[in-house]
């Protein structure tokens, strides 16, 4: 895409004005994705962007680059292949899904318990980009084991965490099934939630390329949970503890599924004030 004929350099401001429109053309209206890209290709702070009058031919072919993928509905994080997660640099592409800020709680309320209880292992359900297990792991030093699926997913968890130096031990399981003999003090998990007939109406940033595989959670958008809820009992030592991030609306269901084989059950709230993690210490 060429809209800036005839100029070797421009400034910030123009640049900006330019892609706000192009955005708007495009659907998109969230503008600090704008910065965040010029930002990327300037090696500049946010706050330093309004003093750029001299953005040359090649960074601004860059930032184009980056704008025109942005314009096709890809996220900022897969376009450059990494995001923050609690303060963690993990590479994302999409064969895993980005992390969210909703999931810092249940990391907030994973490492309250670690340093009430002290647990010696952790178990990570799901582990995606290996978000959840690795920052457990920096965090507290506890030692973690993370299953997933995906094969492609855990190359990318296998490298957040050789990145990080976590010291995490990733298996490639649907669930349980190839850690049968695996009993740890806590299982942790973020599964997927969404019910299948409301994963299809997804915005395109996600549908079109977040691993639908992480997202649909079955008709009611709780397959997940009953099949760790039903056979954590096996994988959890005495007085373990099960800890799930949840959607706005599931916390009365997971927590009647936990019932049969949890006490204490309790609900978190999110930032925002939906409900967001269910907290319960085996029976």
């Amino acid at each position: 895409m060429h809209i800036f004929f005839g100029e070797n350099m421009i400034s910030y401001r123009k640049l900006r004005q330019n892609l706000e429109k192009q955005f708007l053309s495009a659907g998109i209206d969230d503008f600090s994705d704008i910065d965040w890209i010029i930002c990327e290709v300037l090696n500049k702070k946010r706050s330093m962007l309004p003093f750029c009058d001299s953005i040359d031919e090649k960074q601004l072919e860059l930032i184009m680059a980056a704008a025109e993928k942005r314009m096709k509905h890809i996220p900022i994080a897969y376009i450059f292949g990494k995001t923050n997660f609690y303060g963690y640099d993990l590479t994302v592409n999409q064969n895993v899904l980005i992390p969210r800020l909703d999931t810092e709680i249940l990391i907030d309320e994973t490492i309250k318990l670690i340093k009430e209880r002290k647990p010696s292992t952790i178990l990570d359900i799901g582990t995606g980009s290996g978000a959840i297990a690795i920052v457990l792991n920096k965090e507290t030093g506890v030692k973690a084991f993370a299953v997933d699926v995906s094969e492609k997913a855990l190359l990318v968890a296998k490298q957040n965490a050789e990145t990080n130096k976590a010291d995490v031990t990733f298996v490639k399981s649907n669930i349980f099934d190839n850690i049968q003999d695996l009993k740890v003090d806590f299982i942790v998990s973020n599964p997927p939630y969404i019910e299948t007939d409301v994963v299809k109406g997804l915005e395109k940033e996600v549908i079109e390329n977040e691993p639908i595989l992480a997202l649909d959670g079955g008709e009611d958008g709780l397959d997940f949970y009953r099949e760790i809820i039903n056979n954590a009992r096996k994988h959890l030592n005495k007085k373990g503890m099960l800890i799930f991030e949840i959607g706005y609306n599931q916390a009365e269901d997971v927590a009647s599924l936990m019932k049969q084989d949890f006490k204490e059950i309790r609900v978190v709230k999110d930032y925002g004030g939906n409900d967001r993690v269910v907290i319960g210490e085996l029976v």
